[in-house]
């Protein structure tokens, strides 16, 4: 029996889940959570095989929470569920140790079967956004440039940039300068926009 744990926050959705995974002979839904925060306090108490976690919860998002999932119950193999089908989810996914990304409007019965394929050691991918992440190609920003551009989606002006990053203006205008060039954008507000969309960011 495959002993899962259910991470949702759309408690409809949670409660569907649920029940249609609970209708396989072979899974059993031994915990449920609302939000990141919950997962941890669940999965120590009922020790799954998997924790089934969406990508967008309060608190804590579903890539944050595998990684403390990982270090707090080791043998529980995470599977990530998205609505939102964007390479840079994949790949922050595939680096917090997620054995499988799939899309919510997967049918239940791909979805059960992606289960049982985690659980028997495989990797487990929706095709459509395997095939995105990888047309986005390598990231081409240094760790500094990276560290400007992010900044700059959440800082008004070079200033607070600075400031943010204990850089001089004028170094991270370079940065910024040479992000915009890699991102062939045409000012940096673009720059962020191509960079996450790619998962650069």
């Amino acid at each position: 029996m495959i002993r899962l744990l259910l991470a949702e926050d759309q408690g409809m959705l949670r409660g569907a889940l649920a029940t249609l995974l609970g209708l396989e002979e072979d899974i059993e839904v031994v915990g449920e959570a609302a939000h990141g925060e919950e997962v941890l306090a669940v999965a120590r108490k009922t020790r799954p095989d998997i924790a089934l976690l969406d990508i967008e919860m309060p608190g804590k998002d579903g890539i944050t929470t595998a990684v403390e999932l990982r270090e707090a119950v080791p043998d529980c193999r995470i599977v990530i569920l998205t609505t939102f089908g964007r390479p840079q989810y994949l790949r922050r996914a595939l680096e917090a140790g997620a054995s499988a990304f799939l899309v919510k409007d997967s049918p239940a019965r791909e979805l059960a079967a992606a289960i049982r394929r985690v659980l028997a050691g495989e990797q487990v991918i929706d095709p459509a956004l395997a095939a995105a992440a990888l047309s986005a190609g390598p990231n081409p920003l240094s760790p500094r440039e990276h560290d400007a551009l992010a900044a700059s989606a959440q800082c008004s002006t070079i200033g607070d940039i600075a400031r943010r990053l204990n850089l001089s203006e004028g170094t991270v205008r370079n940065y910024l300068s040479a992000a915009i060039r890699k991102t062939s954008a045409r000012n940096r507000i673009e720059a962020v926009r191509i960079a996450e969309q790619r998962g650069w960011l």
